[in-house]
């Protein structure tokens, strides 16, 4: 990894942190739904920061970065509150830039869950759409947005060119690497995701959060709803075992309720809140750790 210090626009390259969540739309069209512009209108898309973000985060996710980020977060000491606190504290972290829809963190998780909940799934996966998010919380402790947001992907074997951008890979001291730039690199064939470092970022850090409290099928959501790589293109099928495979049949129905949900109309917080409070007290504790 490099010594230097980031700069000020290598910490925070985008505009906001729903940005990459837009530009999905684009990588990973949904034919069978409504068609981007439908739900974004942007008259000058601003990709160039984008593949900025991509460029710092493949460059920057190595191994060690990830070992790192797991042993300094994972002790969950920096705060405690309750989780409607940690999105409203959340919530701080979005910017006016959407041109279209003006919705902040939490109205997203709204209409993420109200959507779940519409089609009358059970009560843990409106949870979790809910939840789902709610690792970004890591940017308000100083954490970069490539640390932070992005599609994640393997760490500790060869990086997939199915991944978005593969090309930024070539800076990432790990492609060099006789350890990690192999097929399975420090893994084993079919040795299970659960034996796997994923870059770091909100997915993993939420799951960590949650595991002990929610259904097996909410953490997969939870743990891989950005792995793109797998979920739309399979890139890593021989690192999955079959109970991989099984549980991500909920991972691919989550993913659509992530990136469709959205409406120009936002929900309406103080109705649905005792609703979501008493979810929430259903299946957490009444203060989370972060």
């Amino acid at each position: 990894m490099r010594e230097l210090p980031l700069t000020e626009n290598e910490l925070n390259p985008l505009d906001s942190l729903e940005q990459w969540e837009d530009d999905l739309l684009v990588r990973y069209p949904e034919p069978e739904h409504k068609a981007k512009d439908e739900y974004r209108n942007y008259d000058n898309p601003a990709r160039d920061t984008v593949r900025e973000f991509y460029r710092l985060n493949h460059t920057y996710q190595t191994y060690d970065f990830v070992r790192q980020k797991e042993a300094e977060f994972l002790k969950f000491d920096k705060k405690e509150m309750p989780v409607w606190g940690a999105m409203e504290f959340l919530n701080t972290l979005v910017d006016d830039s959407d041109p279209d829809i003006e919705l902040d963190q939490l109205q997203h998780l709204l209409q993420t869950a109200e959507a779940i909940r519409a089609d009358g799934h059970p009560d843990w996966f409106v949870l979790t759409g809910f939840l789902h998010d709610m690792g970004k919380v890591l940017c308000l402790f100083g954490e970069p947005q490539w640390a932070v947001v992005g599609d994640t992907f393997p760490v500790g074997c060869a990086h997939s060119d199915r991944i978005v951008y593969p090309e930024f890979f070539d800076a990432n001291p790990d492609s060099k690497d006789e350890r990690y730039n192999t097929k399975y690199g420090v893994y084993e064939p079919n040795c299970g995701l659960k034996n796997v470092h994923m870059s770091w970022g909100h997915d993993e850090y939420l799951y960590q959060m949650t595991k002990n409290h929610l259904p097996e099928p909410a953490l997969y959501m939870i743990r891989y709803h950005s792995f793109y790589a797998q979920h739309r293109e399979n890139a890593y099928d021989h690192l999955m075992d079959d109970h991989d495979r099984e549980m991500f049949k909920w991972v691919k129905k989550f993913n659509p309720y992530d990136l469709y949900s959205k409406s120009p109309k936002p929900p309406v917080v103080s109705e649905l809140k005792p609703y979501y409070e008493d979810l929430i007290a259903k299946y957490l504790p009444a203060t989370i750790r972060l």
